[in-house]
């Protein structure tokens, strides 16, 4: 008996955090398990193929999501402003339960800090990553199930020596506290986001809801118990493991990671995503049990995916250095189960982070109303449409800008000097880099002048800069001025082949500034840009 489409009662966003689609089974990977994400694929979703990012890195994705509106054209990593409000402040006025499980300490520190505080409930598990959760290492710990592993620093340390920035990475402390595998923080969301469904199929039969899972894993630090720990090496790792990656273009190439080492760092990261989808089946259980699928839409998403060495232009990149989104950044997965949709399905159509929001304020209903950018993909899920968007745009504050229109993606540089460049934000805050000396965000000037969003009121802070600023943390340097990449992803999936000054580029630059245009972008983007007509 085939099940009819319906519109879901509830929905289940897991967002699991540097999850690289190239490396899922569901979508060709082969070198290593993820047998759970596997079998919802098969079993329950839809497999999006064209899914890629928008605003970048963590928070700004997270706020596409949650806001619905490309932000990183206005300004880098920050909190929600006072324009807007998060779809479970929506949701909140149609009634609907809103639940956060996560372990994503950027969600609770500055630049972060009030894209929890709509839901109707959170459950912060704590010590991930950065996450100041412990202030001494525990001093029963043996090194087991946390075995000996270099700090967070090392890198920086092997490149720079003496001169090396002193940071400290609270999980270094916070390792030497768990004891068991269900203590590392991805388990423990994990098994706290399963109990809580398992709540709400009993406790909430009569009110509609909505359960966001930040997951963090298998983002690093790749740190793991056994039986994942070392799964993926083909010879037992002599010393302190590298659970911490390095941040570089050229690891190898250049001569500063050895290809053991890397070798090591990228079966690290394996480990943690077949541990994490291993607890993500404990979800998956839940909904077995209690019939969630019937009556529940799932959207398993992530932010961006993380880069393993992968080679661009011949040198191996390695986590989120200052490049392009290439495709194992850019390209990423998106799986969604849809009541009465049979599992394994595959949509082609371009989409991007922005219609996630879109989606579940179709699903409740909700009418957000400052400006967003998304398209709901319910009728992709249904079946009664074939596309949603002609193109997708995405990048970081002060970086490139990339458009695709589903083949063919342009990332355009900055021209000249990177600049006219502002900042546009009344609550002023950006992601805390904690390290000692470096500018994170410089404070407004003199030179800042009250503007408006666009289809805005409220009166915004607009802060200019100019050649000799300090600048936002990730803007661009003047190494990648005039860097465009242009790739034809449909023949070159691996982008050997930049196709830059041939015709199509005059295609995609008409592209990204119709794109610039929709989206009322700020005029100074095109000049930036080298864009002008």
């Amino acid at each position: 008996m085939v099940t009819p489409v319906s519109q879901p009662r509830n929905v289940v966003v897991v967002l699991l955090d540097s999850l690289n689609r190239h490396m899922l089974g569901s979508y060709g990977g082969t070198e290593f398990a993820t047998p759970h994400l596997d079998r919802f694929a098969v079993e329950h979703a839809t497999r999006f193929t064209r899914h890629v990012t928008g605003s970048l890195p963590c928070m700004p994705a997270r706020h596409d999501i949650l806001c619905g509106s490309l932000d990183f054209l206005w300004r880098p990593w920050g909190s929600i402003e006072l324009w807007e409000q998060p779809i479970t402040a929506d949701l909140r006025q149609q009634g609907v339960l809103t639940m956060l499980v996560t372990d994503h300490p950027h969600l609770f520190e500055t630049g972060g800090e009030n894209y929890h505080t709509d839901f109707g409930a959170w459950d912060y598990v704590r010590g991930h990553e950065g996450d100041p959760w412990r202030t001494w290492l525990d001093p029963s710990w043996i090194g087991v199930p946390a075995p000996p592993a270099l700090t967070g620093d090392w890198w920086l340390r092997r490149r720079y020596g003496d001169h090396a920035p002193r940071i400290h990475r609270a999980y270094d402390t916070s390792r030497t506290y768990f004891r068991a595998e269900s203590d590392y923080p991805g388990p423990r969301t994990m098994q706290a986001a399963a109990d809580w469904a398992a709540g709400a199929a009993q406790h909430h039969r009569d009110q509609r809801w909505m359960l966001f899972v930040d997951e963090f894993d298998p983002h690093e630090p790749f740190d793991t118990p056994e039986p994942w720990q070392g799964m993926y090496e083909a010879e037992p790792w002599d010393g302190e493991r590298i659970i911490w990656p390095p941040y570089v273009v050229g690891g190898v190439t250049e001569g500063h990671l050895s290809e053991g080492e890397a070798a090591h760092v990228r079966g690290n990261y394996g480990a943690k995503l077949s541990m994490i989808d291993h607890w993500f089946g404990r979800l998956m259980a839940e909904f077995d049990r209690h019939q969630l699928w019937d009556d529940t839409a799932v959207i398993v998403c992530t932010d961006h995916g993380h880069y393993l060495g992968e080679r661009r232009g011949g040198a191996d990149i390695w986590g989120k250095p200052m490049v392009p989104q290439f495709e194992p950044l850019g390209h990423i997965p998106l799986l969604i189960h849809w009541p009465g949709v049979q599992g394994g399905a595959v949509c082609d159509a371009l989409t991007t982070a922005v219609d996630l929001h879109a989606t579940i304020a179709d699903v409740f209903d909700a009418s957000p109303q400052h400006r967003t950018h998304g398209r709901s993909l319910a009728p992709l899920l249904r079946g009664e449409a074939a596309s949603v968007r002609d193109w997708a745009i995405g990048g970081v504050f002060g970086n490139w800008v990339q458009v695709t229109d589903g083949r063919f993606k342009y990332a355009r540089a900055p021209e000249g000097d990177n600049f006219p460049l502002s900042m546009w934000s009344n609550r002023w805050s950006t992601m805390p880099v904690h390290v000692k000396g470096m500018v994170e965000l410089p404070k407004p000037d003199g030179r800042a002048w009250l503007d408006r969003m666009p289809d805005s009121e409220v009166p915004v802070i607009r802060q200019p800069f100019q050649p000799g600023d300090a600048l936002p943390f990730w803007v661009s340097g003047a190494a990648n001025v005039g860097k465009h990449h242009l790739y034809d992803l449909d023949v070159d999936p691996d982008e050997a082949e930049n196709r830059r000054g041939e015709s199509v580029e005059r295609r995609m630059q008409d592209l990204l500034r119709t794109a610039l245009g929709e989206l009322d972008a700020p005029a100074e983007q095109i000049e930036r840009l080298g864009l002008q007509v």
